[in-house]
């Protein structure tokens, strides 16, 4: 861990319901300028969708009607061959997205985002190797994950995507932070998904090892958490909405990430139509109610406070605008009422 110090900062969690990059950003910065995240825009094209957009490259791969999988048919020793000596080489360039791909990440890269304060960090994404490898089939519907070559090719080609952004990010002059995103990690351990934890954990940590800074998982449901925990990341997203309690049944498990630095980005705030119900009030008490079964599970509760941070519970492609504005707002504001109550005091109470 380095020695970035979450204090209940808010920042967000993949995809934004627009199509224009630089509205896109002006919501971004409007409401988390201390942790700006770039966002993905799968309104505006096809390639932004979260499989696609890190496609580019992959052995066989094919972009058609909208959908999206490899060709074994192809000869694919050649990109094969590419992709490892790209990884062996530790060729980040390899790992690119190309504009058309994220937008807004090029608009960023290109210096023309324009921050109102110099940013605590910056925060990228990519797609986790279970759900990209789960999702992204051949021509026969398999997912890639389950194929013999090509299963052990995904996690090297996520590994340089992560590597190539952590490195383009780090030319702004921030602290960086990449999230993995694992949105198909809540089947893990069903008869849907029969992949053994090693096997899921070698597949994290490939990605992990080419992410040099601050490295996170997100899981907008529930899962095996002592998995996500027993590995080296070093922020764990939950959507602590609605599965908050199944992280709570891995107190120990909680309580050495956290002694050993690990950062709980909560998901406090829904991203569906409970929103419109929900108040920045309401929902900082629902998180601290959270905070204290954690707390009546042994799990410290200074170690909890000061290793917070606040997010939508999901990504917000999907979602109407103005249910993505009213999420942004209200996660915002549990922000600064966190940091009221829990940074501000320790502050002064310290001098």
């Amino acid at each position: 861990m380095s020695d970035f110090q979450p204090q209940w900062l808010a920042t967000m969690t993949g995809s934004l319901p627009v199509v224009d990059p630089e509205e896109a950003w002006g919501l971004v910065l409007q409401h988390f300028p201390e942790i700006p995240a770039w966002p993905q825009l799968p309104r505006r094209a096809f390639l932004e969708n979260m499989y696609v957009q890190y496609s580019e490259r992959f052995p066989g791969i094919v972009l058609e009607d909208e959908r999206i999988y490899v060709d074994r048919t192809q000869e694919l020793d050649p990109a094969l061959e590419s992709l490892y000596v790209a990884y062996l080489e530790n060729d980040r360039e390899h790992g690119g997205v190309s504009p058309e791909y994220a937008a807004a990440l090029s608009m960023l890269l290109e210096g023309k985002v324009k921050f109102p304060r110099s940013p605590v960090a910056l925060k990228g994404q990519v797609t986790g190797p279970v759900s990209w490898g789960l999702t992204v089939v051949d021509q026969d519907r398999r997912p890639v994950l389950y194929d013999d070559v090509l299963g052990e090719a995904v996690a090297k080609h996520l590994r340089l995507k992560a590597s190539w952004q952590e490195c383009e990010l780090c030319k702004l002059g921030a602290p960086t932070i990449i999230f993995v995103d694992e949105p198909y990690m809540t089947a893990y351990g069903s008869a849907l998904v029969p992949l053994e934890r090693e096997q899921v954990s070698a597949l994290l940590e490939e990605v992990f090892a080419g992410i040099s800074g601050l490295k996170g998982v997100h899981c907008c449901g529930n899962t095996d958490w002592s998995l996500l925990l027993s590995t080296s990341v070093d922020i764990l997203n939950v959507d602590a909405y609605e599965y908050a309690d199944a992280l709570l049944l891995y107190p120990e498990e909680l309580g050495a990430f956290l002694e050993r630095g690990g950062v709980v980005a909560w998901g406090i705030v829904p991203t569906g139509a409970q929103a419109g119900s929900e108040s920045a009030p309401s929902l900082v008490r629902r998180l601290e109610g959270i905070l204290d079964r954690f707390a009546a599970k042994g799990v410290p509760r200074d170690d909890l406070l000061r290793a917070g941070m606040v997010t939508p519970s999901c990504g917000l492609g999907s979602v109407p605008a103005d249910t993505a504005e009213r999420v942004l707002s209200l996660t915002a504001e549990d922000s600064a009422e966190m940091r009221r109550r829990y940074v501000q005091s320790s502050e002064t109470q310290e001098e």
